[in-house]
């Protein structure tokens, strides 16, 4: 372009202030709305990558198939053996095995919580982790080395070297012999400390198929090799799990190669399922609002483009041709996105830390990246939204424009277009609207949902199952806690609400009924659990003192136990109803069983995850168990609790990190997902509207202006400035209303899509639509009503001079 066009261009923009200013602003708003959106697409996509060769590592699944299991589906856990076992039978495969977790390390008498993994000394065969300091491979070699994470370096040892000094980890002396830089956030990984996977080849568990209790990663120098191997695995499952799985051992878990880069993304037992569906969800929500908005700027620039008509032909008697108007008038277009794009860079940088606060994340803007593709959209955009205007601007007959009274301004196909161009734009508004309360009510009714017990006045003390507790001290520290004031009971078990704790489950069966039964999960509590949870009693009673039956730990192998089922057992085990099922035997693969009452079901974990029927197993000294997690009832603030808790744990026990939440921040951890998913769908929607109401402002302010003549000729014919606004209003309210055609079903699908994932969704009611088709309504009148007011109170004489 030329300094002559941009002159041009620069006069355009100052001479009708009003529709610049509404075609950068919400094309910015939507570049915005896109950029802010792709970073959060970009981030959750870009897990892992960040190892080196991180495309020829391998996750190994497990997937889970047992007749009514609550685990069923695929797992990122593997048993422990696994890897020992494929490399005797594939013998030069590369691998590795992470485990371990949250460990406590000795810092000035008192312990602290630290992301601690145990691995093999292959683990820099398989993950090539940057070193600081040291070498990382020499180093794991020594079963008393140790490798930090240089946070966890700087946390313990500060400026000095921590190299060949020494660190208490679960108390055991490590040397830390190297240091390796800190993992990024977009990592599944938790590796603050590396420590020697320890050998407990005696330990039955060990080479046992069905059990999950680490992460097992395989080498492979190409995807060819890769897929080869994985054909393999089934034969393998088959021959070495029918020991613990029986004849039919492939049928019941298989083994899958999942590339590392894909497991944050991936469904699987312990991760919510929703995260592939929120990012794809977020990802549209953000191109569907830059359409929007590039729908909103053809829109307006088309409307606007009879105000340049004369313009057009004036350049045309001076000789310009067809060619060079529409490079013009698409060099314009292109100017014009550019400074939206700037302006919408701008926003996004001032949006992202009120998107970081709602999501909970910490995006910022890479430069280097977005500034090349912001520059591609801008061409691309600019092409895409100015070629119309621009061939429709060049093909005005000069002869026509000039002779003409008035500027032309597309007529009836001109009207079409815009309208149907509005159609579109509110049938996405209208989609997003309903989608939005669709995802509250959800999020708000899995947070209010009846959970089977009472949230409120509970603490969760998941150190109690610490393994370096002793007994002792898990009594004392139980007695301690029990005489704080406002505490008024504490139970132990192996589960608790927010699936804090063990997660097992068993077969089971009537007596008498052919087959392995039904996998049902079994929690094992101690004396005053369904008290302190308030749990409601359905039929029967619970367990008590006065049943010697009731102590699992005091019966003789083989004698039945009494045990306890929740609501959804009845049906699962085949009984008639609650009452039926009291003082039935049912049995599995080790010791009958005998239900002496059912409670409600309990719902302790995600709502995303069906609730499963279960059993609960008494021991009247649970403090003899491992991985024993205390649950407390009382009452005043939790934080003057937590803080005395705290108190006595760390005079009873320092050597053991105090960890403790309310019920209601272990189940938050829930919820939260979707909850930052709802905002951000919320604020993503809420400025698509605002695109959409932008543009249609401006096409009200345009169409009145435009008829500003009949408007004088009927109020001079009688027609009151209520007709004259009922006319106009409905005229915009017809693209609108015809809108939700397109609308509904698009937000239907959305909707029902969405809440598949949950186990208790809400219903998909008319509701949602109604309100959603009067939201946008009551937007696009209250939108459009001002310019109607403004023209209908003009007076004729002065409608009908100034046209």
């Amino acid at each position: 372009m030329n300094r002559f066009a941009l002159l041009s261009l620069y006069r355009s923009l100052t001479r009708h202030k009003l529709y610049a200013a509404l075609n950068i602003g919400g094309l910015a708003v939507g570049i915005a709305v896109f950029l802010v959106l792709s970073l959060y697409v970009r981030f959750e996509t870009s897990y892992d990558k960040w190892l080196p060769e991180h495309e020829k590592i391998y996750t190994v699944q497990s997937i889970w198939n047992f007749p009514g299991s609550p685990f069923n589906g695929p797992s990122n856990s593997t048993m422990s053996g696994l890897l020992e076992q494929i490399q005797e039978d594939f013998p030069g495969v590369v691998g590795t095995r992470i485990g371990g977790g949250e460990s406590s390390v000795l810092r000035g008498g008192v312990a602290v919580r630290e992301d601690v993994a145990e691995v093999d000394p292959s683990f820099f065969d398989v993950f090539r982790l940057p070193m600081a300091r040291g070498d990382g491979a020499t180093v794991l070699k020594d079963p008393t080395g140790a490798l930090l994470s240089e946070t966890i370096a700087r946390k313990y040892f500060g400026n000095s070297d921590p190299v060949g000094q020494t660190i208490t980890i679960a108390s055991k002396n490590y040397r830390v012999g190297g240091v390796f830089r800190d993992l990024p956030k977009n990592s599944e990984f938790k590796l603050g400390i590396l420590v020697p996977m320890p050998r407990v080849h005696d330990d039955e568990n060990w080479y046992r198929w069905g059990g999950s209790s680490l992460q097992t990663f395989l080498r492979f120098e190409t995807p060819e090799a890769a897929r080869v191997f994985e054909q393999k695995l089934p034969a393998f499952v088959a021959r070495r799990g029918r020991p613990d799985l029986g004849e039919k051992a492939s049928d019941h878990v298989k083994l899958a190669l999942l590339p590392v880069a894909r497991q944050h993304l991936e469904p699987q037992l312990t991760a919510s399922s929703s995260r592939k569906i929120t990012i794809v969800t977020l990802g549209l929500v953000g191109l569907l609002t830059l359409l929007i908005a590039i729908v909103n700027y053809v829109n307006l620039a088309t409307a606007r483009a009879g105000l340049r008509a004369r313009e057009v032909a004036m350049r045309k008697v001076l000789g310009a041709d067809q060619g060079a108007l529409v490079k013009q008038f698409l060099g314009e277009a292109v100017l014009t996105v550019a400074l939206a794009a700037l302006i919408g860079l701008m926003l996004a940088e001032l949006g992202l830390p009120l998107v970081n606060a709602a999501g909970g994340h910490s995006l910022t803007i890479p430069y280097g990246v977005v500034v090349p593709a912001l520059a591609l959209l801008v061409l691309v955009v600019g092409i895409a939204a100015g070629i119309y205007p621009a061939l429709l601007l060049s093909r005005f007959p000069a002869a026509a424009v000039l002779a003409s009274a008035r500027a032309p301004g597309g007529g009836r196909a001109g009207t079409r277009i815009r309208e149907a161009l509005v159609v579109f734009q509110f049938g996405l508004a209208s989609a997003f609207i309903v989608g939005t309360l669709v995802l509250f009510a959800q999020t708000r009714h899995v947070q209010q949902a009846d959970l089977g017990f009472q949230r409120e006045g509970l603490l969760i003390v998941r150190s109690m199952g610490d393994s370096a507790l002793t007994l002792a001290q898990r009594r004392a520290v139980g007695a301690a806690i029990r005489r704080l004031p406002g505490v008024e009971s504490v139970a132990l078990g192996d589960g608790a609400a927010g699936g804090t704790g063990q997660d097992q489950a068993t077969n089971l069966k009537q007596a008498g009924t052919p087959g392995l039964g039904t996998s049902v999960r079994w929690i094992e509590v101690g004396p005053s659990f369904f008290q302190t949870y308030g749990a409601r009693v359905i039929a029967g009673r619970l367990f008590d003192e006065a049943h010697g039956a009731d102590d699992a730990a005091g019966l003789p192998e083989g004698q039945a136990r009494n045990i306890v089922i929740n609501r959804r057992a009845v049906t699962t085990l085949g009984f008639r109803s609650p009452q039926d099922a009291i003082g039935k035997s049912v049995g599995g693969t080790t010791y009958p069983r005998t239900i002496i009452g059912v409670v409600d079901d309990m719902r302790f974990y995600s709502p995303r995850e069906p609730n499963s029927a279960a059993f609960y197993i008494y021991f009247r000294q649970p403090e003899e168990g491992e991985g024993r997690v205390a649950t407390v009832r009382f009452q005043g603030d939790p934080r003057a609790m937590l803080a005395a808790m705290r108190g006595v744990w760390q005079r009873t026990v320092p050597q053991v990190p105090f960890d403790a939440d309310t019920a209601d921040a272990r189940l938050a951890l829930f919820y939260s997902d979707d909850q930052q998913a709802t905002q951000l769908f919320a604020i993503g929607a809420g400025l698509a509207v605002l695109i959409g109401c932008v543009g249609l402002w401006g096409l009200a302010s345009f169409n009145t202006a435009r008829r500003v003549k009949e408007i004088g000729i009927r109020k001079t014919l009688g027609a009151s400035a209520t007709d004259i606004v009922k006319l106009l209003v409905g005229e915009f309210l017809r693209p609108v209303l015809l809108a939700n055609l397109i609308g509904w079903p698009l937000a239907f699908v959305a909707a029902r899509t969405w809440l598949a994932g949950f186990d208790d969704p809400v219903g998909l009611s008319p509701l949602f639509f109604l309100v959603g088709s009067l939201v946008a309504t009551i937007v696009a009148v209250v939108t459009v009503i001002g310019q109607s007011l403004r023209a209908s109170r003009a007076a004729p004489a002065w409608a009908l001079r100034h046209d």
